[in-house]
This record gives C-alpha cells, structure tokens and sequence, in this order.
C-alpha cells in the first residue's frame, strides 16, 4: 500500500480539473473489488488500518483510534455509499481537511491523464485549517479562472448559487469540475469585497516551463517561469537552463509566483540543478526525521540568481525557495508564500475508492517548519491587486520591465552582477 517516493504529493490542495497529476496511487487493489462489495465494513478498516499506521499526528488529534475503530467497526452496514459516509464521519475525527476520502469516481478523476490534457476551470483550492472555508491556493496559468481574475488567496463562498458554508473540498471540487464548454458561476470574497466569475471549462495543457533570454545592457539575462512541480518539469528545467548557459547568461530570474507546488521528488530534482552540495529538505513523520534529501554535486550554474515568490508559491515552491534562501544561493523578491509544509501520500483502496494521508511535513535545510509561517523573501515587494489583475489580462507583460515585481528583481539581479557576486559558501548543512 505504501506508494514509491515519486508519489508524494506536496501541500494539500484539490484542482478543479478531470484529472490532476499524481503519480504513485495508480489502481491497486489491495483486496478483491468483489470482496469489498460484499463486505463494505472492510473498506472502513482499511482506512483506519492506513490512518493508524501513518497519519502524521501519533495523537490523532488528541482522539481515542482505536475506540473510533470499535465505534465504526460496531455499526452495520449495507452498502459502499453507507460505508463512505461512516469513513468521511471517522476522519473528521482528525480535524485535518487534508485527510480525505475519495469515492471511485472521486479518486478516478484524480488519477493521472497520460495525454497531459486536463479539463476544467484551473482553480487550485484548499480548505483553511482555522476558517474551514475554501481558498484559492492559485489558478493555474492560462486557465479559465486565471483569465478571467481569480487571485491566490481568494476565499469561494458559493457555487452557481450554493453556498459552501461547511461544504466539504471534494464536494466542492466536484461542482466546479465538468465538461469542456459548460459553464459554472462560482462567487468569491476577496477581503471585504464579493465578486461574481462565470467561467466556461475548457481543455487545459500545462508547460511546467517557460523560458527566454534577454539582452539587457548589462549582457544576456536567463528568465524562467515554473509553473508547477509536474513528472516533467525537472526535465524542461534543466533543459532551460543548459540552454541558455550556451547563450551566455550572466545570471538568472526563475519565477516561482502562482506556483502551487505538485510532486515532492520534482522539487529536489530542480533543487540540485542550483545547489552543488548540503540538505536540501528533511521530511518528518510522526516518529522524527525520516528522510534527508541532499544535493548530488550535480549543478548547472553557479551565476547569481533571484527567485520571484508570492502568496500562491506553495509546498513544492516553498521548499525550493527555502532551500536556495538557506544556502544563500538566491535572493527571494516578493511576498510570503503560502504556507503549506505537508506531505500527502495518495493510495488507492480495495473497491476502487481512494484516500489521501497527510503522512509528513518538511523543513528548509536550517530547519525551518513553513507550514504555517511560509517563507519569507529577502526582499519584500508587493504587487496591488489592480496590478495583479493587469498582469493576468495582458500575458505578455509577465516577466518583463512592465511587471513590477520582474522588475525589482532584475534590479537586485543587475546589481549583483555588476558587483561579480559568487553565490555565498553554503550556510546550510
């Protein structure tokens, strides 16, 4: 049951989307689908049973398990759909919404899509541990939401008119998602302010990567764009960098804003490919320290480099920007970054069913729990909403001297070359 180490997903968070991108659960079937249908009971055990083993919190949320297995073991019951019900009661136990249950067709529409064509609206969402309510994480790039305005932090307070007050995330993942060329009217509170979005779904292609070279006056300047941490993206990462090391650079700006993270292994991928030696993340479950992901010698660059972060850079983002700050590797410009430190194990169940496990959380090399507090950059720089909004509605100019943020990060970045800056002996162990 337990999933190989590339299919830990980072962060939390549901996509509205027909399939979203996680590798490791596949369709295992840890007993006969005709066993479980004859015995629903079982499924419930099977959860418990993967809860108890390795659920971050040893406490259970200061609960009595094993009394909630004899509770939930008691009761009769006569089909799947009753069984169902009981697992999502049990797990609320825990108080962690990121703990969840999927039926088939819940855990089927987030099995990977090999064609790497998605459909739906491109909202990445999270159920805010404090508030219960549901948060835009960030809209996924050239998105239907992106488009049309949807911001990181955005809380949705009803779906084509019902409210999801106490809403569950997979319900609401649920009536957001459809087919290509149908609509749905989602309702969102943005600090004091309650705006409308009608968006129509579509087929959505993600490029984990974009880059380019500029020809400033102080020579060429490497940008790339990391949109999410896919199966893919260590490769056009390190593609983009080769590419424009034979170009000449003299340093680099990778944009990590809006990313909402995705596969832990991608993360330490790109991390190695800045980082020449020293920890790059340590992973910890409920009984310590269990794992410590390290550079390899394996860089590609030593030149100066700027990170952009902000309030949608979360879980994968964090720890590749928490990592280059530790080491003094890179100068972080921006916001503070979303604040997602866990780790989730995907699994499949025995009826087709799924489950996701918050089974960890991570620390920046020096340490640092980001769950909660994000990372913060080394210079701070915010963008206004207005600003925000005009950068979504004219594509063009991210990632340019018309981007404020881009801006003050080239800034950093020219004056960093001109003063020959080498990256700091590594501060991090």
């Amino acid at each position: 049951m337990v999933i190989s180490k590339r299919g830990l997903v980072l962060g939390a968070t549901a996509v509205v989307l027909s399939t979203v991108a996680v590798t490791g659960a596949g369709s295992y079937l840890s007993r006969s689908q005709a066993f479980f249908q004859e015995s629903p009971k079982e499924i419930v055990d099977e959860v418990w049973q993967i809860i108890n083993r390795s659920y971050l919190d040893g406490t259970f949320n200061q609960s009595d398990w094993k009394a909630v297995r004899s509770q939930y073991l008691n009761r009769t019951y006569t089909n799947k759909e009753e069984a169902y019900k009981a697992i999502r009661e049990m797990l609320k136990t825990l108080n962690d919404p990121y703990t969840r249950f999927m039926d088939p067709k819940e855990f089927a529409n987030m099995q990977i899509d090999t064609s790497g064509e998605l459909t739906g609206v491109g909202i990445q969402l999270t159920k805010d541990e404090k508030t219960k309510k549901l948060v835009v994480v960030s809209p996924i790039e050239d998105t239907p939401a992106f488009k049309a305005g949807v911001l990181s932090k955005d809380t949705i307070i009803s779906i084509d008119g019902k409210s999801t007050e106490g809403m569950e995330l997979e319900d609401a993942v649920n009536l957001i998602r459809g087919k290509a060329g149908t609509s749905v009217k989602i309702t969102i509170l943005r600090g004091t302010e309650k705006k409308e979005f009608n968006l129509t779904r579509a087929k959505i292609e993600i490029h984990p990567v974009r880059a380019r070279v500029e020809t400033t006056p102080i020579g060429k300047v490497g940008y790339i764009r990391l949109n999410q941490f896919s199966a893919q993206a260590g490769t056009e990462m390190g593609q983009a960098i080769r590419e424009q090391e034979a170009e000449g650079v003299k340093g680099y700006i990778l944009d990590l804003r809006s990313n909402p993270g995705g596969l832990l292994y991608s993360s330490i991928e790109i991390a190695r490919m800045w980082i020449p030696d020293g920890l790059i993340v340590s992973t910890v479950d409920r009984k310590g320290v269990t794992e410590r992901q390290r550079a390899n010698n394996s860089a590609l660059t030593n030149k100066p480099l700027v990170v952009l972060v902000d309030g949608g850079s979360a879980s994968a983002s964090e720890i590749l920007s928490g990592a280059l700050q530790d080491h003094r590797r890179a100068t972080l410009v921006g916001t503070k970054t979303f604040g997602k430190g866990l780790v989730q194990s995907v699994r499949g169940l025995g009826d087709g069913s799924g489950l996701a496990v918050t089974i960890a959380k991570y620390l920046t090399p020096n340490g640092r729990d980001i769950n909660h507090d994000g990372i913060h950059p080394d210079v701070e720089y915010q963008l206004t909403d207005e600003a925000r909004k005009s950068l979504q509605q004219e594509r063009d100019r991210v990632g340019t001297l018309d981007d404020p943020q881009f801006k003050k990060g080239f800034e950093i970045l020219e004056k960093e070359i001109a003063e020959g800056k080498k990256p700091a002996t590594s501060a991090a162990k």
